[in-house]
């Protein structure tokens, strides 16, 4: 038979209306020694209090809503395998649930938030990929809901987010290649509707410029986030008549792509092609040779985005709202060890 709220008031030896104090942080003092009595009395009988209900009187329900677009990566990825697991973890130490959908169509995306939003399955959301003109973002502003997202706004939106500074990731990424004595480098940009693909491209652009290197479009190119796309950009790179002599992808799975389309045309990478990825994801190290990359901190994003949205939610200013953490390059094998040409 199921402990009921009753079993403790008599354990603990006060009214049931105290014990629900003591549960749901009532507005009637209760002093320590009494709620020390119905704390202790819940953990003799394994009282578990009725969440549902609870949820049903203050019109909220104490879970987290998380949708991952997996149109290019799968849900395995270690880029969402650290964010899941550390809004999950954060979640469980605030006393909140994480609820995870997925779509694999971008149709169907917005109905997803529209069934979150509208039953009231959860509290807030987080999202990911920040697109220009995002209707995701349009539709929880236009419904006063509370979100917090991985990436920055157009320059006239103003939401909560945490970002990596992707722009100073690929400046330094293109200058250390520069240092090594690469010039003509190449540039496999993300989709161009995302944000962050914008960023990325003027840190490449802004390192070129200050190094007095040309920007040249043909070695441009804007793809999906699969080795695949990488393999194929680098293959047309490697056509032109003037090939490139390295490559910045903008993310790790682009740049083993481009190493394997490299080392089909018989050139070793790291000596007579340089390569960078982003994001730093674990098979990084251990490719041949181990990849350069630009790490970005996806555990602590995902823990601080957490924290933020569950102080919005509970109706609290967060302690920071609009973030930008640098990334790190990690210098390792496959960009090269040129002497630097004059």
């Amino acid at each position: 038979m199921a402990v009921t709220r009753d079993d403790v008031a008599r354990l603990a030896g006060v009214s049931p209306a105290t014990v629900s104090y003591v549960i749901n942080n009532g507005p009637r003092p209760v002093s320590e020694e009494t709620r020390a009595k119905v704390l202790w009395a819940i953990e003799q009988l394994g009282y578990q209090p009725n969440v549902m209900a609870q949820n049903l009187r203050r019109q909220r329900t104490n879970t987290i809503g998380l949708v991952f677009t997996t149109i290019e990566r799968h849900l395995t990825h270690p880029y969402f395998v650290d964010l899941l697991t550390s809004v999950g973890e954060e979640c469980a130490r605030h006393g909140f649930d994480l609820l995870l959908s997925t779509c694999t169509d971008r149709a169907l995306e917005q109905s997803i938030y529209e069934r979150l939003v509208g039953g009231r399955r959860v509290a807030g959301v987080i999202l990911t990929g920040v697109r220009h003109n995002d209707a995701r973002i349009a539709y929880l502003s236009a419904e006063g809901f509370p979100f917090v997202v991985l990436g920055r706004p157009e320059p006239d939106e103003d939401f909560p987010y945490i970002d990596v500074d992707g722009a100073q990731g690929t400046d330094e990424a293109v200058q250390h290649l520069i240092d090594l004595g690469w010039r003509r480098i190449a540039f496999i940009g993300l989709s161009a509707e995302l944000i962050c693909a914008d960023d990325r491209l003027a840190g490449y652009r802004r390192a070129l410029e200050r190094n007095g290197l040309p920007y040249d479009p043909r070695l441009v190119a804007n793809m999906h986030t699969t080795e695949e796309a990488g393999h194929q950009a680098m293959a047309g790179f490697l056509a032109l008549d003037e090939p490139p002599d390295a490559v910045l992808a903008c993310s790790d799975e682009l740049a083993l792509g481009a190493m394997n389309a490299a080392q089909e045309q018989g050139l070793v990478v790291g000596r007579d092609v340089g390569v960078i990825g982003f994001d730093d994801i674990p098979s990084a190290a251990y490719c041949r040779p181990p990849l350069t990359t630009i790490r970005q901190p996806m555990y602590e994003i995902g823990t601080r985005l957490c924290r933020m949205l569950i102080q919005i939610i509970e109706g609290e200013e967060p302690e920071e709202r609009q973030v930008v953490l640098p990334p790190t390059l990690v210098v390792r094998e496959s960009c090269g060890a040129r002497r630097c040409s004059s």
